[in-house]
């Protein structure tokens, strides 16, 4: 799949990476189909969040199709499932609380 893809500071490339596959029973993979950009990902373009690591995917915001769920979601997502992942669910936590300290 293509993915925007962290090299270092100001360097953000569309890569071919590896498909997603479940790691977690509440993982879901999701085929994006729009997204957007945010104030927090020009603080991970500038390198002002150093938690980056070359080779880290960017992204938080989309539209998409859910395409797998894990054994945990419990019904809550389904195969063929139109979402929108925001800001506020999409960042993990500590990334969240990351950018707010910004």
């Amino acid at each position: 799949m293509k993915a925007l893809v962290w090299h270092g500071k100001e360097d953000i490339r569309c890569d071919t990476v590896t498909d997603p596959e479940i790691e977690d029973p509440r993982d879901a993979i999701i085929k994006v189909t729009s997204c957007a950009i945010c104030g927090s990902d020009l603080h991970l373009f500038h390198n002002f969040i150093p938690a980056m690591m070359p080779g880290d995917i960017m992204g938080h915001e989309m539209m998409g199709e859910v395409v797998e769920v894990g054994s945990g979601v419990n019904g809550k997502l389904k195969k063929g499932d139109r979402i929108v992942v925001s800001r506020a669910i999409g960042a993990p936590k500590k990334l969240r609380k990351q950018v707010a300290a910004t």
